[in-house]
């Protein structure tokens, strides 16, 4: 695991929009009953605005991921889109979010290949001595695929819900014509990409091997990823579950091409793209498990070689339909929903107080509650929700807060006391479940 670390860096405290304030309220009274959970909620559900938001004075939004002081694209869209269904009616909600989006579209122009960033370019890295192409704004430049695509589908969300278009400029059609050309590029990763990435600090998992470009691919249409949304290097560079959110982007951008922007020469292009992606999906990305029947893998390389497990990070294979690739009741989704809650999965731990999945980014037997809270959204029973919620809610170690892991055993041993994107997707199955008439 890393260990270097800047000193904290406080953010203002934002004055709660009165849309979340009125969730809040709403949950005083559904959730009475339950006097810790309501606690819970009051302090996960506004973590992210009380704690790592800061406007800036372009009309951006700077959110750091916790005890962190950089923003990562991935960490920083979940940890506001369960305020996105909100935001309609509250000016200061909509301010907030396309302000990031905004900031998204800055960075991506900058680097996009980076996955973290800086508030500003004052040159702070989370090593200095990484072997890649650099930038002041840069914190840290591990590529990861999932990272452009939550920029696109927090865009996507916001203007569902809200139908306002002030995000839509020349800046964000140009950083969609650079995340096509990026993918593109990384189709062919050997052939055409300047990626390279190497971090000499002892920890296999933070460089790639191979000089730096990584384990060597067939093509398969699918598009090339350094890492995974955990932060650790890919075994085999096709990450499934990341294409499939690719697949998902490329559907958002085609929306965005054909209604926004009016611009049918690209809309063909990014459909064509898609349809590559989705084929290596199909033909490369499916195992046949001896137990659990066709699953989709977690990552492979074209060759016929495959790492078959589950990370808690998203997208995780868990995750699937929460992106949007598949619905939750798909026979290979459910299938591979059995094997990721398994002992077959070899990152699936299983204790006196909890049983979940965990990651290879922490040590073994422990699991993180983000993967609680995503099996619970993704869960079709009312049940297994209702379960999740209940484990969450008694593994907080008295900290009000949720956390990256803990131990299976013993709840009070536990990574990252501050860490908001696990707070978010917690607020959000609890948040559903209220709606859901479920608590």
């Amino acid at each position: 695991m890393e260990q270097f670390r800047l000193p904290k860096i406080p953010m203002p405290k934002l004055e709660l929009p009165q849309a979340i304030q009125d969730v809040l309220l709403e949950a005083e009274e559904k959730l009475a009953h339950r006097p810790k959970l309501l606690q819970l909620f009051k302090n996960c559900f506004p973590n992210t605005l009380e704690t790592t938001t800061k406007l800036m004075p372009d009309g951006t939004t700077f959110v750091i991921t916790g005890d962190i002081p950089a923003s990562w694209l991935r960490d920083s869209v979940e940890q506001v889109m369960h305020y996105v269904p909100f935001a309609k009616e509250d000016r200061d909600l909509q301010r907030i979010i396309s302000g990031l989006i905004k900031r998204h579209i800055q960075y991506i122009h900058i680097d996009p290949y980076a996955n973290a960033f800086n508030e500003s370019a004052n040159d702070w890295h989370w090593n200095k001595a990484d072997q890649t192409e650099m930038s002041p704004w840069v914190w840290e430049r591990k590529f990861e695929l999932d990272s452009l695509c939550f920029s696109m589908r927090l865009a996507y969300a916001y203007w569902k819900e809200t139908e306002l278009t002030d995000i839509f400029d020349a800046g964000f059609k140009a950083a969609m014509v650079k995340i096509y050309e990026l993918f593109l590029t990384e189709q062919h990763h050997f052939e055409k990409s300047p990626y390279r990435f190497t971090r000499n600090n002892g920890i296999p998992t933070d460089s790639l091997r191979n000089h730096g470009l990584g384990m060597p691919v067939n093509y398969t249409g699918m598009v090339w990823s350094g890492f995974r949304s955990s932060d650790d290097a890919c075994d085999f560079h096709y990450n499934i579950p990341a294409n499939m959110f690719a697949v998902v982007a490329l559907r958002h951008m085609q929306e965005f091409a054909e209604w926004v922007f009016r611009d049918i020469d690209f809309l063909a292009q990014l459909k064509a793209l898609e349809a590559d992606i989705d084929h290596g999906i199909q033909l490369y990305g499916i195992y046949r498990h001896p137990t659990f029947g066709p699953i989709y893998a977690y990552e492979t390389d074209g060759f016929g070689n495959y790492c078959l497990m589950d990370d808690a990070g998203t997208p995780g294979l868990m995750s699937i339909p929460y992106l949007g690739y598949v619905t939750a009741d798909d026979p290979i989704y459910q299938n591979t929903r059995r094997f990721a809650l398994s002992k077959e999965n070899p990152f699936y731990f299983e204790g006196k107080v909890a049983r979940g999945i965990g990651s290879p980014h922490t040590p073994d037997d422990y699991i993180w509650h983000m993967a609680l809270s995503m099996q619970g959204i993704t869960a079709s029973t009312a049940e297994e929700k209702l379960e999740m919620i209940a484990m969450l809610e008694a593994t907080d170690a008295d900290t009000g807060f949720m956390h990256e892991g803990f131990h299976v055993d013993d709840p009070t041993i536990f990574t990252r006391k501050w860490f908001a994107w696990s707070n978010s997707l917690f607020s959000q199955l609890v948040y559903q479940a209220m709606k859901d008439g479920l608590l």
